[in-house]
């Protein structure tokens, strides 16, 4: 997996691959694995000497990686942990996979440098577009921050319905 700075893509949008529940272990805070445990049992996570993680089927998937018509989804929607709610996008405090100043967003005052994983096929590279720099952008640093729970442009825009 290689990091993009969030000033080289010009839009991201879920495609509803799955690609992401099958190709990366999801990090639980303790609060996520108590939530998690207490309203799926103790098989909904595991752990090692120091993290909490979302089981994974013997093929590799998530647990609560869902299909339907070669569509996936997340069986976790309303209670999806941070990791997975800010993927493929990662926010942090310091320019840690470099290129500083492409890396750069101002919030409310605040610097911070948000960086792409490559790996997700939803990213299109190219000068960012409005939407994707204001909304977007803005949306993953705020569940990242913590002050915004609720997903709109940070997940697939595939309806409902088709799950039932």
């Amino acid at each position: 997996m290689q990091y993009v700075p969030w000033r080289n893509v010009n839009s991201w949008q879920c495609k509803a691959c799955g690609y992401c529940c099958k190709l990366y272990s999801v990090v639980l805070n303790f609060g996520e694995y108590l939530r998690l445990t207490q309203t799926y049992g103790q098989g909904a996570a595991e752990s090692d000497l120091s993290r909490f993680y979302i089981k994974r089927h013997s093929n590799g998937d998530c647990a609560f990686l869902g299909c339907k018509s070669l569509k996936y989804y997340c069986g976790l929607q309303a209670t999806k942990p941070e990791a997975c709610k800010i993927w493929p996008f990662k926010v942090a405090a310091e320019p840690k996979y470099g290129d500083e100043d492409l890396a750069a967003f101002n919030y409310d005052g605040k610097e911070v440098y948000i960086y792409v994983d490559n790996m997700c096929s939803g990213v299109r590279y190219g000068k960012p577009t409005w939407e994707f720099q204001n909304q977007t952008i803005k949306e993953f640093v705020e569940i990242a921050l913590g002050t915004r729970e609720f997903q709109h442009h940070a997940t697939g825009r595939i309806g409902f319905e088709w799950r039932k």
